[in-house]
């Protein structure tokens, strides 16, 4: 299941650490569930245990954007976002802006990638900029899984914690802008449910792009 909202097109990441045009910050988070009847192979990750892989994009405000939650926990990052609606809506021009992901996605023109052995200098600075500009998605996941203790486990069928993911997703953007307290401080750097996925095979068509930001940006 695919929940995209309007806030989407509107949010924005320049402002708050200077890295030029982003909209959206991009990462996948393992959601572990009970061995399923069906399929149980596909669902054992790279960790193996069992879980559904799910895409978060998230906004400034740690507003969830966009979340894809359907996919088995052995699938790829880098296929998810390939496969959603919201990749065909950017690469046919839709939206204006990048979103920036880690080294688990391909480096394409409107998704945003580190630079594998950047040099000191413009890399070196692009790198870091693009770091804590990202860190803002790993917050968000952090947040919405303090908020909802459930997604440290979900004992129910894949299709039923799909729309249980969904759900807190929707829950935890309402108590985000009604400005809700949340449960505990999220600590970013230790998801044991995060994975680091090596680099993808994909063509990286937007290494030109990332070149220029580079260049005119971090100069």
């Amino acid at each position: 299941m695919q929940v995209t909202w309007a806030l989407f097109q509107k949010a924005g990441l320049v402002q708050t650490l200077r890295f030029p045009g982003v909209i959206g910050c991009i990462d996948g988070t393992h959601i572990p569930i009970i061995a399923p009847s069906v399929n149980e192979g596909d669902y054992v990750n790279r960790k193996s245990f069992h879980s559904i892989n799910v895409q978060i994009i998230c906004d400034a405000a740690n507003i969830i954007t966009n979340v894809e939650a359907k996919w088995p926990g052995s699938v790829h990052d880098s296929r998810i976002f390939r496969e959603c609606t919201l990749s065909t809506k950017f690469g046919q021009g839709e939206f204006t802006g990048y979103l920036l992901g880690d080294r688990g996605y391909p480096c394409l023109p409107y998704l945003l990638t580190p630079y594998p052995d950047p040099e000191p200098g413009p890399q070196q600075r692009y790198n870091l900029a693009h770091c804590r500009t990202r860190a803002r998605v790993e917050m968000t996941i952090g947040m919405l899984k303090a908020r909802f203790q459930c997604l440290q486990r979900l004992r129910v069928t894949p299709e039923r914690a799909c729309d249980i993911i969904v759900a807190c997703v929707i829950l935890h953007n309402i108590a985000t802008i009604r400005g809700e307290h949340c449960p505990s401080e999220p600590n970013i750097s230790s998801d044991p449910n995060h994975e680091h996925p090596d680099p993808p095979t994909d063509i990286q068509d937007g290494r030109a792009v990332r070149d220029t930001i580079c260049h005119n940006h971090f100069l």
